[in-house]
């Protein structure tokens, strides 16, 4: 775990930009200099609070926005094609006997594979941005990306769970396995072709007092529990007495895989 100090001045560096309008040899030009620096220290003064002064991040909002479509059609097209996989699987199980055997391994693997639906005793973690001030003002000592929930935020709560033993796993309602790809864009979360926008749940079924040590002591979730007591970002954590998770539904294709050690 890193020092609070060192952790402060990480997170305290302050971009400053200085401007200065050339003199002009004419005097007729003189409004409109004055206007011309008015507008750059309003805009300077918007880069202070945080404000994104391109169109950077609404082009690529607009970009991820077309490609859920796309995932989306082709989810849906996904899943047709597996359920015809599945109708014609069980028509051919019934009379081809090595099919059938095949078929009767995949069943009893589903639930390890998540494939199955689950419930029990589990851990909710909710985590959201830190508040902004009445006037959208930043909290003290802080810069933009320190106040908004990340991917490895999100990836080292579910590495925590993981490493703690859960069975399975949910975030925003969504059930996920260990092949899941989790990724961000600001602190937009892009999942199974879906987006969603803090707050974020995660939840997970197992053993509840290993899950919340896990969560409380393990590398990956130290940055943010120390982000979230100097700049305010939400965590909460709840014991549920019962809890139900879907069936992973997503795709099980791997397209790059390494052998640890190698």
């Amino acid at each position: 775990m890193q020092p609070a100090a060192e952790l402060k001045a990480r997170f305290t560096g302050v971009l400053r930009r200085h401007r200065r309008a050339a003199p002009s040899p004419w005097q007729v030009l003189t409004p409109i200099i004055a206007l011309i620096a008015g507008l750059l220290f309003a805009i300077s003064s918007q880069t202070a609070r945080g404000s994104d002064l391109r169109s950077d991040r609404e082009e690529i909002t607009q970009v991820i926005r077309a490609r859920v479509l796309d995932i989306r059609a082709l989810e849906e097209q996904r899943k047709q094609l597996a359920g015809q996989v599945d109708s014609l699987a069980a028509a051919a199980a019934q009379n081809d006997n090595t099919i059938a055997a095949i078929e009767q391994q995949s069943e009893q693997a589903a639930p390890y594979a998540g494939l199955t639906p689950v419930h029990g005793p589990g851990v909710k973690v909710t985590i959201t941005d830190a508040p902004l001030g009445p006037n959208g003002e930043l909290p003290a000592g802080a810069r933009p990306d320190d106040v908004i929930i990340h991917q490895s935020d999100v990836q080292g709560i579910l590495n925590a769970m993981w490493s703690a033993g859960a069975d399975a796993v949910m975030v925003q309602g969504q059930r996920i396995i260990n092949t899941t790809a989790v990724r961000c864009v600001g602190n937009t979360l892009l999942l199974l072709g879906e987006t969603y926008s803090p707050p974020f749940e995660i939840v997970a079924i197992g053993n509840q007092d290993a899950i919340e040590q896990a969560l409380a002591t393990a590398p990956g979730t130290q940055l943010f529990l120390n982000a979230v007591d100097v700049f305010g970002l939400g965590y909460d954590v709840q014991l549920l007495d019962d809890v139900d998770l879907p069936a992973y539904d997503g795709s099980l294709g791997i397209s790059h895989a390494k052998v640890l050690g190698d």
